[in-house]
């Protein structure tokens, strides 16, 4: 099986700024744990300096990305607050059958209900419905 944990980089910053990408450790961590077989994908590891790409290479990684999000099993969105590359990776994740399961406490945007087969409020959630087999039974 192939994860790819997808989530909030930039968000609404004005200037070249990311986010705590801290979150990214755990949920490999639970996971793998839960599927110690999966290969999971996170994309800022291999990226950490992607905020100063030129436009070339952040076409080139960002379409990567998407091109991933559409042939991965499984998409875990961390999105605290907004995300518009977050967003367009569900949708194209969505668009192409794969399984998006969404952490935010966003429930009323409109992306998240559409493009989520389920939406848990936070990473809690999450890891409670992974050991009850929740995602599982999504994947099955």
């Amino acid at each position: 099986m192939k994860i790819f944990l997808a989530g909030i980089m930039q968000g609404s910053h004005v200037a070249a700024l990311v986010h705590d990408q801290s979150y990214r450790t755990s949920l490999g961590e639970i996971v793998q744990q839960h599927w110690p077989e999966a290969r999971v994908y996170d994309p800022f590891a291999n990226h950490t300096t992607s905020v100063g790409y030129d436009r070339r290479r952040a076409r080139e990684v960002f379409l990567g990305h998407i091109e991933m999000c559409q042939q991965f099993d499984l998409i875990i969105a961390y999105v605290p607050e907004a995300s518009m590359g977050t967003a367009i990776e569900m949708w194209e994740a969505h668009r192409h059958a794969r399984v998006v399961v969404a952490i935010t406490p966003l429930s009323h945007n409109w992306v998240v209900q559409i493009t989520s087969r389920a939406v848990y409020a936070d990473v809690d959630a999450f890891r409670y419905a992974l050991k009850a087999g929740e995602i599982d039974r999504l994947l099955a």
